[in-house]
């Protein structure tokens, strides 16, 4: 049970609990951050869901996409961190080595068996994007190769997208249009406009994630000329901005269903509309100084930690409705 607990806790947190001893599985859930995967998951199944409400499934496919993203996840999270401590950003006095184990930092991996690791996932990777490719087509390639080089220069030079403002737009591609659309790709073969319309709401509230890591970040990152989309912006406009982006994700939804280019069901998703609420008064309010009793054991963090409260309920609705849309199409014809 003790095992299971510190897996659940990386899951949760990117930390296992206070004293408990590190093994292998919850190691390496910390240095992959697999707490922040279920977006994947998420962007994932949209695709498939919506393939699926068309006759189009293939479980198989399926789960390799699913086995490949995460993996690319991963992958993207290790480079991060790689090239954020190689250009100086990741110190121990930055919120990165402050809320999670920083890999290297830590002492939890070597360079080497970081970048070892990074290459190791890639091959797999490739690997799996060849077989697709064989099997359905050359979009797949194409679309993992953009998301290969998105995720790697969101850091790396010469891009280094995320100092120039651009890094928040770059992970709306991948985990709206090209994950989802992607997905529905390797099911049909084809990639409607309505999927690539459809991926935008979940797209959104992902970003989302991150303008608030960044909010989080904004006077390190001033400090140390990282400029992210909100040190570009400006502290009261980038909290404007995240609120709008918020609000975004309602919109098109609501658009989405008025033009018919998703079910109806999908509104089901407003029942997200208290996290919202109070994800806009976390963000009107002054950031506390320490963390209230009972937060999670990632402080310096708070932003981010409501918008992905707000992230996980929206996109688990936005699916539900999306899967109850396929079944009384494919079942009932409506």
């Amino acid at each position: 049970m003790g095992l299971l607990k510190n897996w659940k806790a990386a899951l949760d947190t990117g930390n296992i609990p206070e004293g408990a001893k590190m093994d292998f599985i919850g190691k390496w859930l910390v240095i992959t951050r697999a707490a922040v995967f279920s977006m994947t998951i998420t962007s994932v199944l949209i695709g498939v869901i919506l393939a699926a409400g068309e006759g189009y499934f293939k479980p198989f496919y399926a789960a390799l996409v699913l086995a490949a993203l995460i993996l690319a996840h991963a992958s993207n999270n290790l480079i991060n961190d790689y090239f954020d401590y190689k250009l100086g950003t990741d110190t121990p006095d930055y919120h990165r080595t402050q809320y999670s184990p920083h890999p290297i930092i830590s002492g939890l991996i070597t360079e080497k068996g970081l970048l070892a690791a990074f290459f190791i996932f890639g091959i797999i990777e490739l690997g799996i994007a060849v077989y697709l490719f064989v099997n359905t087509g050359w979009p797949v390639i194409a679309l993992a190769l953009a998301g290969f080089l998105l995720s790697v220069f969101y850091v790396a030079p010469p891009l280094k997208l995320k100092y120039r403002g651009a890094g928040e737009f770059a992970i709306f591609l991948i985990w709206g249009p090209m994950i989802t659309a992607g997905t529905y790709y390797v099911m049909a073969e084809s990639a409607p406009l309505f999927v690539w319309l459809a991926s935008i709401p979940y797209g959104l509230v992902v970003m989302n994630v991150l303008l608030g890591k960044h909010l989080d970040k904004f006077d390190k990152d001033k400090e140390k000329g990282v400029k992210t989309l909100p040190v570009v912006l400006g502290k009261e406009r980038a909290v404007a901005f995240t609120k709008v982006v918020s609000a975004l994700f309602f919109i098109t939804v609501a658009l989405l269903v008025f033009f018919r280019a998703i079910t109806p069901f999908a509104l089901i998703c407003f029942f997200a509309a208290r996290r919202f609420r109070v994800f806009l008064g976390v963000l009107s309010a002054e950031r506390p100084e320490k963390p209230p009793e009972g937060f999670p054991n990632i402080w310096p963090l708070w932003y981010v930690v409501w918008a992905f409260w707000f992230n996980k309920l929206a996109g688990g609705l936005f699916i539900t409705g999306l899967i109850i849309g396929a079944v009384t199409k494919r079942f009932f014809g409506f």
